[in-house]
């Protein structure tokens, strides 16, 4: 199991994020856990985590982001403003599995 944290602001939009690759990974048949957290609660969501996608959006945090997920040795993956809109949510299904190291 791969186990993803989205993050962005506030959390409203790594939620839909969430869904999506979830969505995308059940039809393909992989078993994640794909939770949204906002920044406030990221050290927490890091200890369980393979892997932290961050929203392009983000960029001016981005030096800080990076600091917390390498104290967590959790590796960090920016997503396009199309990988985190797509309503399908496989781009970021595959940038996710691409940075926990994980095949699809």
């Amino acid at each position: 199991m791969v186990r993803i944290i989205v993050v962005c602001g506030a959390g409203a939009s790594s939620t839909f994020v969430a869904h999506r690759i979830r969505r995308a990974a059940a039809a393909r048949g992989i078993e994640v856990r794909a939770k949204a957290t906002s920044e406030s609660q990221l050290e927490q969501a890091l200890a369980d985590a393979d892997v932290l996608l961050v929203g392009a959006h983000l960029g001016d945090r981005l030096d800080r982001l990076r600091e917390r997920a390498a104290a967590a040795s959790v590796p960090i993956a920016i997503l396009t403003e199309d990988a985190a809109t797509a309503s399908d949510g496989e781009e970021a299904l595959d940038v996710a599995l691409e940075f926990a190291g994980a095949t699809s």
